[in-house]
């Protein structure tokens, strides 16, 4: 019986002096937040009647940071990460993009959109062909698109090849920069066996499960670079077709571009600028201070903006739909929830996938009378199989319920992301998704060698043969080997049961393009793992359809979500406007504290989650894919 240990009255007054300091602390940073709470509300009250744009309005789009589904920090952190030298909470949110620019284009006072890419960073290919195609549909309106960019790499190419008109910086260090696409990782074989005495055992099923070989070899698998050339190969080809097609050039003369650039660039005496210009990648050569006065000749000269044209900013344009969700409304849903980021047990914030928190979710729209349908939206390499089979579950839950579920694939829904999404009614994918790679592994290491090595030494005794087997610090027994690989086997029969019951076919047939092959979207769909090609919209569509909701404007689409800041979807939004930013900014010397307050909890890792010992050794089956070139 533990006895409660009592301290000295000293103690106790240290003790209790400590916790009421502490609970003050805590008191004061609640106040500040709930006050700048209220100051918002003040500011939206005062604002709440925005004023209506003018007419002959450029859209101007200038993304900063990657291309998200969701948000993984505050709008604090996010204003300050756009006004300082902070890229960690640099984030576009997908769906934003997307609306926007649907509505641009048919917004009577909006009469072209203007692209500034050069802050935007690497996003995946699905996604970036979903924004390339919203850009294609505003340009076929007869609106003019223009872009502008210092230089343009592959992926901010693909989308300023969708405007009427490209133009580049004269003096551009990078120019266009069509290259190709790669995978290279680091291998440690030697450095763990050999240089520190760590060994490390890898139990698989599937020769092209090629996720933990970096721990094993010294170099790629045959049969990892087999696989990854096949997949990489059909997203490139179909990267260039894309970029052919906006700019009316072959698909084989940008892959001739590409392989002899070196001997391009020589030719061209080092000036890339002009040599994008030679070959029909941009329009023309101008600076920034150029470019935006064309848009001014184009549209209406306004000296008092910053730009010197009558615009609106993206996040101003899209909180204007912030403003309106805000508005009640009883109408069905379809209900979407997003699965993004690494699958790992527990309640995780945005940017990754918690088997508990994204359960909760799918099941808060089970039991939600006036959701009618669900969009899954998965962006996920995958993680843990027991977080994965928890989520599946509760799609399952869903489709008992009587509910339709549609997935929508992201750019990866691989490995743990294909487990998750093997049970829905429908799954949508873009052509370039990568999915696939049904196969799981563990990695157990074993640093005996390397205490050995120091002079320390693990001894002692146990009740069993097996107890305390899986302590790192001993060599791992056969027995207990063959255990763990067991263990594996039987998830693999698993998964690939639990994919031939869901897609209707025999586990021989699945098996056959499982053993943690990796496909894009367009080579799944011919393998009978993906159903059809489409965005997000498609698969909402497809769900209200599903659930007999009627016309369009008979439902709505409700976003189910945790926000990393704990705030309505809708005030999220408008916190990205200048509203929150003229809020924020009056926040002065506050700011920083208020945003580490909204931002309370930092993401844990992946392989943190996957290695946590939980009070008691363990082995975790992982189904996990890094494919991501």
């Amino acid at each position: 019986m533990n006895v409660p240990r009592r301290h000295g009255p000293i103690a106790s007054l240290v003790i209790g002096l400590w916790n009421a300091i502490n609970f003050t602390r805590r008191l004061v940073l609640n106040l500040l937040f709930l006050l700048l709470l209220l100051l918002l509300l003040a500011v939206l009250l005062r604002d709440r009647e925005i004023a209506p744009l003018e007419t002959d309005t450029t859209l101007v789009i200038a993304p900063q940071g990657q291309i998200v589904e969701q948000f993984t920090c505050s709008p604090l952190s996010r204003y300050l990460a756009r006004n300082g030298n902070s890229d960690r909470c640099r984030e576009v949110r997908l769906r934003d993009l997307l609306r926007a620019l649907d509505s641009a284009r048919t917004d009577k006072k909006i009469n072209r959109v203007a692209l500034y890419l050069d802050d935007l960073q690497p996003s995946g290919f699905a996604t970036l062909r979903e924004v390339a195609a919203a850009l294609a549909a505003v340009r076929a309106s007869g609106k003019q698109v223009l872009a502008y960019g210092d230089g343009y790499s592959q992926g901010q190419y693909l989308l300023a090849a969708q405007a009427n008109e490209i133009y580049l910086d004269p003096m551009s260090q990078s120019g266009v920069m069509l290259t190709g696409l790669a995978s290279y990782r680091q291998y440690f074989r030697t450095a763990l066996q050999d240089k520190l005495g760590v060994d490390v055992r890898l139990f698989k099923v599937g020769e092209y499960k090629s996720a933990a070989e970096p721990f094993i070899l010294d170099a790629a698998s045959p049969e990892a670079k087999e696989a990854d050339l096949f997949w990489m190969n059909d997203i490139w080809q179909r990267m260039l077709a894309d970029i052919g097609k906006a700019r009316g050039v072959a698909p084989q003369a940008l892959q001739q571009f590409a392989n002899t650039l070196p001997e391009e660039v020589a030719s061209a005496q080092g000036d890339l600028a002009q040599l994008a210009l030679d070959h029909k990648l941009v329009t023309g050569l101008k600076t920034r201070e150029d470019f935006d006065a064309l848009l001014a000749e184009r549209g209406t000269a306004d000296d008092k903006v910053e730009r010197g044209y009558r615009n609106t900013e993206l996040d101003d344009y899209v909180a204007r739909f912030g403003i309106a969700d805000a508005r009640p409304d009883s109408r069905p849903a379809v209900a979407v929830v997003v699965a993004e980021g690494e699958i790992a047990a527990g309640k995780l914030p945005p940017g990754q996938v918690g088997g508990d928190s994204t359960s909760d979710l799918l099941d808060q729209a089970r039991e939600d009378d006036g959701v009618k349908a669900v969009v899954l939206r998965v962006n996920s390499p995958g993680g843990e199989v027991f977080a994965s089979e928890r989520i599946r579950r509760a799609v399952a839950a869903l489709k008992a319920a009587g509910k339709p579920v549609v997935v929508s694939m992201g750019d990866v829904a691989a490995s743990g992301g294909y487990w998750i999404s093997m049970n829905a009614d429908r799954i949508y994918a873009d052509p370039s998704t990568i999915t696939g790679s049904i196969g799981i592994f563990g990695v157990f290491p074993s640093i005996d060698r390397a205490l050995d090595r120091i002079g320390v030494h693990t001894d002692g005794v146990s009740t069993g043969p097996y107890a305390g087997a899986l302590d790192i610090t001993r060599p791992l027994d056969p027995g207990t080997a063959s255990t763990i690989q067991a263990v594996i086997d039987k998830g693999y029969r698993d998964f690939t049961g639990r994919v031939a019951k869901a897609r209707g076919r025999s586990v021989q047939q699945i098996d056959a393009v499982a053993r943690g092959r990796v496909w894009t979207g367009a080579q799944a769909k011919e393998r009978g793992l993906v159903d059809a090609f489409g965005g997000l919209q498609d698969a909402v569509n497809d769900a209200a359809a599903r659930a007999r909701l009627g016309k369009p404007d008979a439902w709505q689409t409700r976003w189910i979500e945790t926000g990393g800041s704990a705030l309505p979807p809708w005030l999220d939004t408008v916190l990205e406007s200048r509203i929150g930013a003229r809020l924020l900014a009056d926040a002065g010397p506050l700011a920083p504290l208020l945003a580490e307050r909204a931002q309370a909890s930092a993401p844990l890792r992946f392989v943190q989650n996957a290695l946590a010992q939980r009070g008691q050794p363990r082995i975790t089956a992982l189904a996990y894919c890094f494919c991501s070139p």
